[in-house]
């Protein structure tokens, strides 16, 4: 089902409209690494990275629902000996933070995962540049970068969702975003700079489940409320056959979803050689309060 006949896998999900709400992949935290590359796969654990890093930034990860990515600057190279950066973001709502230093030897990344380090005030762009993890991701995603702040921009490895590639994540807030081009890019980082999103290309926030993020999709189109921190969500329900009710403040919104499971009949990445799945959910009603 898959190979070099095929067409890359955001371009066919492009092409058949998959939604792009709902599908961030969950994370309360995360904690950059600078790695030049190369990077595996699988890239803390293939990329030889110290294992004793290894060990601890994977244990703080499961601790704290943390996802952790190598990062590089885009076309640039590492010299020899100089002290590498690290970050450690928390993307919960109220609680929004960059932290950040650097390491010489990366035995040094084992005290890192808690150490106070500098507090950043600028937010943080990344974008998936994982080619040996999915073509689509480099292809798509290195373009996009190259055309984004150098000062605040950095490649990474692996996101999720490589089907809606290219693969933004807006730090410190965690907002994942899909399928921009290069010449949207500037303006939607601007946006975000000043407080704001572009509802066109946001997947969800990290720290919420797919279920919130999606109605938070819903919301904004019914309200027009654009802010990162607006609707803020307050209640969420799961009901009998994939329902869920979910209340949102400022402003407050009810919204009402069935959630689905359906089958593609397709490979959903490049590297995929079965058909797969995704989850969908259904609007079924949104109530906004009256101003």
């Amino acid at each position: 089902m898959s190979g070099p006949g095929w067409p890359r896998c955001s371009f066919v999900a492009e092409a058949a409209g998959d939604a792009r709400e709902g599908t961030a992949p969950p994370a309360d935290r995360w904690f950059l690494v600078e790695h030049p590359g190369p990077w595996g796969r699988v890239a803390l654990a293939q990329s030889g990275v110290d294992p004793r890093a290894v060990t601890a930034i994977g244990a703080w990860a499961a601790a704290q629902r943390g996802r952790v990515l190598l990062v590089r600057r885009p076309g640039r190279r590492v010299r020899d000996g100089a002290p590498r950066r690290w970050f450690r973001i928390d993307s919960r709502p109220g609680h929004e933070e960059i932290r950040t230093g650097t390491f010489a030897d990366e035995a040094e990344l084992v005290g890192a995962v808690d150490a106070a380090g500098e507090l950043s005030t600028g937010p943080l762009h990344l974008v998936c540049a994982h080619g040996r993890h999915d073509t689509c991701c480099a292809v798509r995603g290195r373009p996009l970068a190259a055309a984004l702040p150098p000062d605040s921009t950095w490649q990474s490895s692996h996101l999720g969702g490589c089907r809606f590639a290219p693969a933004v994540v807006l730090l410190p807030h965690g907002y994942v975003l899909g399928g921009m081009s290069a010449a949207d890019a500037p303006g939607v980082v601007r946006a975000f700079r000043d407080g704001r999103l572009d509802p066109r290309w946001v997947r969800g926030r990290s720290s919420l489940s797919p279920a919130v993020q999606v109605a938070q999709h819903h919301a904004r189109a019914a309200t027009g409320a654009l802010g990162v921190d607006a609707l803020r969500p307050v209640g969420t329900k799961a009901a009998g056959d994939g329902g869920w009710h979910v209340e949102l403040a400022d402003p407050d919104c009810t919204v009402v979803l069935r959630e689905r499971v359906v089958d593609t009949g397709r490979p959903l990445t490049c590297a995929a050689t079965a058909p797969g799945h995704m989850r969908t959910f259904d609007l079924l009603d949104i109530t906004t309060a009256t101003p």
